[in-house]
C-alpha cells in the first residue's frame, strides 16, 4: 500500500517518473532531461516509489497454467524444481523433441566450467542431445553412468556421451562394458577393471545427472533394448509391482530398485549412488511415463523433472489420489 503521509508534491513526482520509466519505457537519463532532473535524482525517485509500495509488477504468461503444475508438482513430491512444457501434439516423437529442448536448456543454464555431467542412453537423453546448442565451447566433462548396448543409437551411452561433449565442446570419456553381464561374478569383475571404476568413481560425484525414466510395459518398451526379456517376462514384472526403469534398475511402485536377478547383473551406477550430485535431472515424456515418474519420484532420486503437461497432470493425480487414500 502507498505511503499516504509523503507530499503531495513529491508523491507526484514519483508517480510521473514511475509512469515514464515503466509505462512508457523511457531510460533514466532520458526521464532526467525531460523533467530537468538529474540521472541520480530519477533514480532516487524509482527507489522511493519502491519502497513507499507505489509500484507493482505483474507478469502475465499464455503458460501461467503450466508454472501451477510445476508448483503443484514440487508441493506433492521431494523435487526442488520442474519444468513442464506443453502438449501441443499427439505425436510421441513431437512430445518427446518439446521436453527434450526444454531439458537441454535447463542443463545449459544449470553447467558451470569444470562441471563433470554424468548420463544414461535412451530417447529421452537423445532429445535432449540433439537440441543442445551453446554460445562457447564449456569446459566440462561427460560420462556414462551405465555400460552400454550397441546396436541402437539410443542405447550406446558411449554414443550418446561423445556427442554431448561435442555439442557442448567438451570431452567424453568412455566406459567399454556391456550393460548387462552375463552374471554378478562377472559383473563384479568389469566392475573392478582400473578404466571402469574410474569412470564410474567420475560419475559417483558428478555435478549434474541427466537421465532418463523408462517404462516397462510390454507394448513399444525401450527397456526390452537392454534386457533379455520376452513379452511375457514383462507381463510378469508388472504383476510383481515392477513399475519403472531408472539407470537401467528395475523399480518397484514403493520407489525402491526391485529385488530382480538381472538388477544384479547390472554394469551401472545405482541410483543412491548419486547422492552427493549437486542436480540429479529426470526426463520423460507421454502418459505411459505417469506410473514410471511417480514410482522414480517415490524413491526420492530426482532433483528436477523434465516432462510434458498431459503427462505431469497424470502423475499429480496419481500422487494426491494415494495421499488421500491414506
Amino acid at each position: 500500500m502507498a505511503d499516504i503521509s509523503m507530499d503531495f508534491a513529491l508523491a507526484r513526482q514519483i508517480q510521473i517518473v514511475l509512469l515514464l520509466h515503466f509505462i512508457e519505457g523511457l531510460r533514466q537519463s532520458e526521464i532526467a532531461d525531460r523533467l530537468n532532473l538529474s540521472t541520480s535524482k530519477v533514480n532516487r525517485l524509482i527507489a522511493q516509489g519502491r519502497r513507499a509500495g507505489m509500484l507493482q509488477i505483474t507478469i502475465s504468461s499464455p503458460f501461467q497454467r503450466l508454472a501451477e503444475l510445476e508448483t503443484r508438482l514440487v508441493g506433492a513430491t521431494t523435487l526442488r524444481s520442474a519444468i513442464v512444457t506443453p502438449t501441443l501434439s499427439e505425436k510421441s516423437d513431437t512430445q518427446l523433441q518439446q521436453v527434450g529442448s526444454a531439458a537441454a536448456n535447463l542443463l545449459v543454464e544449470s553447467l558451470r566450467d569444470g562441471d563433470v555431467i554424468a548420463i544414461t542412453g535412451g530417447k529421452a537423453i537423445s532429445a535432449v542431445v540433439d537440441n543442445l546448442s551453446v554460445d562457447r565451447p564449456m569446459n566440462v566433462t561427460v560420462v556414462p553412468l551405465t555400460g552400454g548396448v550397441q546396436g541402437k543409437y539410443y542405447t550406446d551411452v558411449n554414443h550418446l556421451v561423445t556427442r554431448m561433449a561435442e555439442r557442448l565442446g567438451g570431452r567424453a570419456m568412455l566406459i567399454h562394458a556391456p550393460l548387462m553381464a552375463e552374471n554378478r561374478a562377472q559383473r563384479d569383475m568389469l566392475r573392478e577393471m582400473t578404466p571402469i571404476r574410474d569412470v564410474f568413481e567420475i560419475a559417483r560425484h558428478a555435478n549434474v545427472v541427466m537421465a532418463g525414466i523408462g517404462s516397462i510395459e510390454p507394448r513399444g518398451s525401450s527397456y526390452y533394448d537392454l534386457a533379455p526379456l520376452t513379452e511375457a517376462d514383462g507381463k510378469l514384472l508388472v504383476n510383481l509391482g515392477i513399475a519403472a526403469e531408472f539407470m537401467a534398475f528395475l523399480i518397484g511402485q514403493n520407489g525402491r530398485v526391485a529385488d530382480f536377478p538381472l538388477n544384479g547383473r547390472l554394469v551401472a551406477l545405482q541410483p543412491d549412488e548419486l547422492a552427493a550430485c549437486r542436480n540429479v535431472i529426470g526426463v520423460a515424456s507421454g502418459l505411459h511415463k505417469a506410473d514410471p515418474i511417480r514410482a522414480v519420484l517415490r524413491g526420492g532420486f530426482l532433483n528436477s523433472l523434465v516432462t510434458d503437461e498431459r503427462t505431469v497432470e497424470a502423475v499429480i493425480s496419481g500422487l494426491e489420489g494415494a495421499r488421500h487414500v491414506a
